[in-house]
């Protein structure tokens, strides 16, 4: 069969040859961020996202590499066009991989597969168990090149999103050797566009322009090899970036010009989903120049796009952003209304810090809160957020403080009560209650457990909370109850809804 537009003849291969090279090309081609490219070098094998690769008569190894690759490309374009359950099937198709190279006794490549399942648990919100996915990769990928850099990469990626900057900033520094030695350009953008979004995060309080420089340098550098990668969508996504950096000091019209040049690229290649993140920029950028009406409609359609996507942490950041906008339109109940549903959204997931930055964000733009959510709202950000290393996050939860100290002070339907010794109110008092709320939560997960036989799943769905929630709470909070749950089962060792791989090698005609 040929595929004329990419030039790919397979007439003169074999059967398990041309799987080879479909599985290569298709790779490359989403480094470039062809979608269609990548449909098209795979057709005779996949039809499309969901739908079972044909690999009767393979080898089974070759069967193996189409696995993977397929499962990539599902959760890479399932990603980007929002289509639900894409990662479940692509953990799947992935896991199908590993069984096989951990049967032939291949450690790089399961690890190979171990670090694409993890991004696929990170895409999803999981992000622990995407951290140890990454990190036992790791421990195998030694050899320095691409499949490490990108691993790498990806566990820097994990970390900042769980607002932990400095392990991200540390990834990123120590591994620079690495990541200038490699050869692909879709890779070092990557790394650039990376470093500059952790040094945005770690700016120093009030902002340099020094700080801002080499912030826009990095950007500029990923810019540089997406363009020599071809790759449309994360040249998108840099100048998405580029467009908040400038909204952060406030040169709006330069924001709106970065902002029109990245939707009109994310729109080039029909990426809904990219280009709900940008409209969740646009909608920021409105509302720093004060425009509350633009911004609630740009924000009101990104949510209706992200919530048909299943991509959960990105619904919760444009949530917050509709909450704001509604906020200042003087809108509370609707704008409690998305803050809230920003919270539980992020929290099914385990994005505790996106739970935390919707709660605090809360507390900041609504002052029709009654004592009791204020004070519930601050409780829950100051744990969700006690990790996070960003300055303008600890700054913002000190004024949240002194919020709710004044709320209490003049709410009447709070008794005021004035302790004999001030410390007793600052230590002791809040110190016990906490103690409490963490035993009362340890009882009735251990009730749960206790039910459901250690299972994590069933006890999950019996407290109405997520797998990764649930397990998060108790590594965190419960490690006493470590033992009362089951050993944790590798999803390697899954069944898979996808076809299995032959363990007879065919004979060749």
């Amino acid at each position: 069969m040929r595929i004329t537009s990419l030039k790919l003849d397979t007439s003169h291969l074999s059967q398990n040859e041309e799987a080879i090279l479909r599985c290569q090309t298709a790779l490359e081609l989403k480094d470039k961020g062809d979608f269609e490219g990548t449909r098209r070098a795979m057709a005779p094998l996949w039809k499309t996202v969901g739908a079972r690769p044909e690999i009767e008569g393979l080898y089974p190894s070759v069967a193996a590499e189409v696995m993977l690759c397929i499962g990539i490309l599902t959760g890479w374009i399932g990603s980007k066009e929002g289509i639900q359950n894409a990662q479940e099937v692509a953990k799947n198709l992935i896991s199908e991989s590993i069984n096989f190279y951990e049967s032939a006794g291949d450690a790089k490549q399961v690890a190979v597969c171990r670090a694409e399942l993890a991004y696929c648990y990170w895409r999803e919100g999981a992000l622990n168990e995407a951290r140890i996915h990454f990190q036992e990769a790791l421990e195998k990928l030694t050899t320095p090149g691409n499949t490490r850099a990108r691993a790498l990469l990806r566990l820097s990626i994990v970390e900042w999103s769980a607002e932990r900057f400095t392990e991200a900033l540390n990834i990123l520094t120590e591994n620079a050797p690495l990541f200038n030695k490699i050869s692909n350009h879709a890779t070092k953008g990557a790394y650039h566009s990376q470093l500059a979004m952790v040094l945005r995060n770690l700016a120093p309080t009030p902002r340099t322009a020094e700080h801002f420089k080499r912030v826009l340098k990095e950007y500029e550098q990923a810019d540089h090899h997406f363009k020599l990668a071809h790759n449309i969508v994360f040249r998108a996504d840099v100048k998405n970036n580029v467009g908040n950096l400038f909204r952060e000091v406030s040169r709006f019209k330069e924001a709106h010009r970065y902002l029109e040049q990245a939707r009109r690229l994310r729109s080039s290649v029909r990426d809904k989903v990219g280009t709900a993140q940008i409209d969740d920029t646009r909608a920021q950028v409105f509302i720093a120049e004060k425009k509350f009406k633009e911004a609630e409609a740009v924000a009101r359609n990104a949510v209706r796009i992200l919530e048909k996507s299943g991509h959960q942490c990105l619904l919760a950041d444009v949530l917050v952003t509709h909450g704001i906008a509604l906020a200042r339109l003087k809108r509370a109940e609707s704008a409690q209304f998305a803050f809230q549903r920003a919270i539980e959204v992020a929290h099914q997931v385990g994005a505790l810090n996106k739970a935390g930055i919707a709660a605090l964000t809360m507390i900041e733009e609504l002052e029709e809160l009654s004592s009791d959510a204020l004070y519930a709202a601050y409780d829950r950000a100051v744990e969700w957020l006690a990790t996070s290393q960003s300055q303008d996050l600890l700054i913002r939860l000190n004024a949240a403080a002194r919020k709710v100290v004044e709320k209490v002070r003049t709410s009447a339907s709070l008794p005021q009560v004035v302790p004999e010794d001030p410390i007793d109110a600052i230590l002791n008092k809040p110190c016990d209650l906490q103690q409490e709320v963490l035993k009362y939560e340890g009882t009735v997960i251990q009730r749960a457990l206790a039910k459901a036989n250690g299972s994590l799943t069933r006890a999950a769905a019996m407290l109405s909370m997520s797998y990764q929630a649930l397990a998060y709470i108790i590594e965190s909070r419960q490690p006493d109850l470590l033992k009362e749950r089951t050993p944790i089962r590798r999803r390697a060792r899954r069944e898979s809804a996808v076809p299995k791989i032959p363990e007879q090698i065919p004979e060749q005609s």
